[in-house]
């Protein structure tokens, strides 16, 4: 069987090997997070609060892409173990506020660390300028709106 040449494709497919690297990077990441009693979108959801120095329930159900009911549970998982506190907002009664408490801070500054180290560990054939560029390169990618993204994809490459 004689295969058909793939036309305008760069010789090296990244897909693959960014989806061996994730696996790798969600192993270990789960490895030390379960320890401290956090998932992966506990920890999103802590660092977005904290980032933000808070923030309204609907707000926050935006920034990280997710229903209004899935929000709620994972606030409740949350709060359950004092790492936020939710009140009504001083502006708006119908609005809860959500942020950040010591605990929740102190928690996440903890996973973090963890998670610094794993990533020493996974990218220590990276150099630190590699990582910075690989960094770079990842946040470009990620800015793209899907749109830009599919655009940009059917566009001939340019010629110099």
């Amino acid at each position: 069987m004689t295969s058909l040449p793939v036309v305008n494709q760069p010789p090296h497919r990244c897909g693959a090997l960014l989806g061996q690297l994730t696996r790798r990077l969600q192993l270990r990441s789960e490895s030390v997070l379960n320890p401290l009693g956090l998932r992966p979108r506990h920890l999103i959801a802590l660092t977005v609060l904290r980032d933000q120095d808070g923030s309204s329930q609907q707000d926050l159900a935006k920034t990280l892409e997710m229903d209004g009911t899935n929000v709620v549970g994972l606030l409740n998982d949350l709060e359950t173990e004092n790492l936020i506190e939710r009140r009504r907002s001083p502006v708006d009664r119908r609005r809860h506020v959500v942020e950040l408490t010591d605990v929740g801070a102190k928690l996440l500054a903890r996973a973090e660390f963890a998670l610094a180290a794993v990533e020493d560990e996974v990218f220590c054939g990276l150099s630190d300028d590699q990582r910075e560029t690989l960094y770079t390169l990842l946040q470009q990618a990620t800015n793209k709106t899907e749109f830009e993204a599919c655009t940009e994809a059917i566009q001939p490459p340019p010629t110099c």
